[in-house]
């Protein structure tokens, strides 16, 4: 029988979503699915949450999601971007009767506005409003298929695996870059470029998720370029679209987006998050996760979102912080709103 993953936690007997949750059950069993996290208490880590995926064949989210839920959502319509194999034609249905997932579409739909999202993330995380439509969405999406997200792998990537070069003695610290493979506008991969430029001269390693495409890979140049020290981790299928940027100085190959993510977040005493997609989306709420936590990959570690605007005034990372603030305590990270910002929020932490 086919298996579930269902997402939610039940706090107690006066939980308003557990007679919605206990619907669901009834119709998912009743339609002959398997249904993993029934109760609702299983954790999912960044070491465990691809083992979590490989062995389900589909995914329900309940209402009312924790930061750790819409984790695992984004995390999921990343891997279908990415063209995780392992996501192959299993569906996603997300529950939202009391529009408790709605600032989480928000953040989705201005992304997709700022280009940052290039597919339809309706018909890849589908949304109803009743417990009934969640099987609709089940069985239809099993039948269709998941959609195909518009990515081809690169003809040849001959971009050499970088030597394991450490990062010198008089680098203050390393600065993780989160953000866009895709973002090809000129003006974002220039001030890429300067970002990866200005941690090179304040004696600041650079981390990245090591892409060759985008910002990620302007960021790389620029720091590359003004003889700083770069470093990066990704994962051989995303290899296969991004490619490898030269200049790395050191690289950790790992087999999925989540210990990708840990790795970099092990070898970063700070983070910026820059203008970026659904990726970059995930990446901030586990820094959350983290924090929240308590985790010691996060101690002392400033998270910095530069939210440029644009001609309208409109800034990029606006819905996003709107949500962070609705879940994350004043502290947890701040905001920047120029370029020349950046620099004195990271150095301030670490100095």
């Amino acid at each position: 029988m086919p298996t579930v993953r269902l997402s939610g936690t039940i706090l107690g007997a006066e939980d308003p979503s557990r007679a919605t949750r206990a619907r669901i059950l009834y119709l998912l069993f009743s339609a002959g699915w398997d249904i993993y996290n029934s109760n609702g208490d299983q954790r999912i880590t960044l070491s465990n949450i691809e083992k979590k995926i490989i062995e389900s064949d589909a995914f329900v989210f309940t209402p009312g999601p924790s930061i750790e839920d819409m984790f695992k959502a984004v995390s999921i319509f990343v891997g279908y971007q990415t063209l995780d194999p392992h996501l192959a034609g299993k569906p996603t249905v997300l529950l939202n009767t009391d529009f408790s997932w709605d600032p989480f579409f928000s953040v989705l739909n201005h992304l997709n506005r700022m280009g940052t999202i290039k597919q339809d993330f309706r018909e890849f995380l589908l949304n109803t409003q009743s417990p009934e439509g969640v099987l609709e969405c089940l069985e239809a999406a099993r039948s269709s298929g998941v959609p195909d997200a518009g990515r081809h792998k690169m003809e040849d990537n001959d971009t050499p695996i970088p030597k394991d070069v450490p990062p010198p003695d008089t680098n203050i610290g390393n600065v993780c870059v989160f953000c866009s493979a895709s973002l090809e506008d000129p003006h974002y991969l220039e001030e890429g470029e300067a970002l990866g430029r200005m941690l090179a001269l304040n004696n600041l390693g650079c981390v990245s998720g090591a892409g060759k495409s985008g910002i990620m890979g302007a960021v790389v140049r620029g720091s590359a370029e003004a003889g700083g020290w770069a470093a990066g981790s990704n994962v051989p299928h995303i290899i296969e679209l991004e490619g490898l940027p030269e200049g790395l100085s050191q690289f950790w190959m790992r087999p999925d987006i989540y210990t990708r993510m840990e790795v970099m977040i092990e070898n970063s005493d700070a983070f910026v998050i820059f203008p970026g997609g659904a990726g970059t989306f995930q990446e901030l709420l586990a820094l959350m996760i983290f924090r929240h936590q308590g985790n010691p990959l996060m101690k002392n570690k400033p998270v910095v979102i530069y939210n440029r605007k644009n001609a309208a005034g409109i800034g990029f990372w606006d819905p996003l912080i709107d949500l962070l603030d609705g879940i994350c305590v004043p502290g947890e990270f701040v905001v920047a709103n120029t370029l020349k910002d950046i620099i004195p929020q990271v150095t301030k932490a670490l100095v």
